[in-house]
């Protein structure tokens, strides 16, 4: 998936924050996962950096810095519950904007993507989930979406955004015990399947439709924020 996510479809990246947390402890596999993302972006800007929007990209980065102190914050604040609960009530916000956006919503259509405050608020909350969970994809997936990227451009924007904010997460990880010798050893041993996973996602980006692939990303998003919410309620039980 790691390596897949980045090269193909990129909303299947965020079913591998849930599954990873179900084998590790919470901010451990946040340590093992942060690597093998990092290993597949670099393969991502291989293959999609000449489609990149740089001004797009420019104009979030300041924001994900505020995003990824207030997730720092977080990580030490918060616990698990509260941050699920708080990341899948904001996707499914974001998926319905989306929607009402793609359905006639001309107004959303006209003047939402071109709002500071919109680039704001999404790179903020870009770099807040990217820091507690690795579960940016969605929250980057729909404001590429609403900005009318085409599937290139799309794969090109992530490719750089996520290399560089995952590039970044490293020392603070460190810092905090995060990743360390074990968690780099475990990337070693998966680093034969993610570069299989870059190999099958582009030949799969190849072959999908931009109407499917918006689709996908959509629906994916939304089946991760109804598991961020299912879990956080039963586990405030």
């Amino acid at each position: 998936m790691a390596g897949f996510s980045k090269t193909g479809v990129p909303g299947l990246g965020i079913l591998m924050a849930p599954l990873m947390a179900d084998v590790f402890p919470a901010r451990a596999s946040v340590g093992a996962l942060t690597p093998m993302l990092l290993c597949g972006d670099f393969f991502a800007v291989r293959y999609y950096r000449r489609h990149a929007q740089w001004k797009i990209l420019i104009r979030l980065i300041p924001w994900v810095a505020v995003g990824f102190a207030l997730g720092y914050v977080a990580l030490r604040v918060l616990n698990d519950v509260q941050l699920g609960a708080f990341l899948g009530a904001m996707i499914l916000a974001l998926i319905a904007i989306q929607i009402v956006k793609q359905r006639g919503g001309e107004w959303l259509e006209e003047h939402l993507p071109r709002k500071w405050w919109f680039s704001a608020s999404m790179g903020v909350l870009a770099g807040f989930t990217t820091m507690v969970g690795n579960v940016a994809g969605p929250i980057t997936g729909l404001y590429f979406l609403s900005m009318g990227f085409d599937k290139h451009s799309f794969m090109g924007t992530s490719a750089w955004f996520f290399l560089m904010v995952n590039a970044a997460k490293i020392p603070f990880y460190l810092q905090m015990g995060i990743v360390n010798g074990h968690s780099l050893l475990f990337n070693l041993k998966m680093l034969p399947l993610i570069l299989a996973g870059v190999a099958a996602g582009v030949f799969t980006f190849k072959r999908i439709s931009q109407k499917w692939f918006d689709r996908t990303v959509l629906g994916l998003a939304a089946l991760a924020a109804v598991r961020l919410l299912v879990k956080s309620i039963l586990e405030s039980r």
